[in-house]
């Protein structure tokens, strides 16, 4: 639901945290567990409660207000700010993608990927300086790409 103050609210069910827990390390508490299993095998999701932590700290990086979140008879109640009526400069948005950064995301759409299935999939007998190049933006300047493991970014099984 969007708030005229620029609020985004995400209701969702009461779960056996306080508030200030949320807000730090925690356990998961999946309000499915039949779909947070798939999904996190797949790595669509993770099960570690860093979500609302993730969310805290990817709006201030982009400059927006640190998430509300309360607590509204049966649900806790997440509200993500937005900058209304301040422009906003969009410069990732508008970067034009090589062909191979645009093969890459295609390739990644979907399912997680290692260095070695994209390269195989857009042609490459090697990394060349090319794809080194695009995976380098699409992971570090643009972020239109994310490792599969984020605390080693040299692993072979990247």
């Amino acid at each position: 639901m969007d708030l005229p103050d620029g609020g985004v609210v995400f209701p969702c069910l009461i779960i056996p945290l306080t508030l200030e827990k949320l807000r730090g390390p925690h356990a998961s508490v999946p309000h499915n567990p039949l779909l947070a299993e798939p999904m996190y095998l797949t790595k669509y999701i993770e099960r570690m409660g860093t979500g609302i932590r993730d969310m805290i700290d990817r709006c201030r990086k982009a400059g927006l207000r640190e998430p509300e979140i309360r607590i509204d008879a049966e649900s806790f109640v997440l509200t993500i700010w937005r900058n209304i009526g301040k422009p906003v400069a969009h410069d990732k948005a508008h970067d034009v993608l090589t062909e191979t950064e645009r093969k890459i995301v295609l390739a990644c759409a979907g399912q997680a990927k290692s260095a070695t299935q994209l390269l195989e999939q857009l042609g490459y007998a090697s990394r060349t300086g090319n794809f080194k190049k695009a995976m380098a933006r699409l992971l570090d300047e643009l972020e239109l790409i994310i490792r599969t493991l984020p605390d080693a970014p040299h692993s072979r099984n990247q």
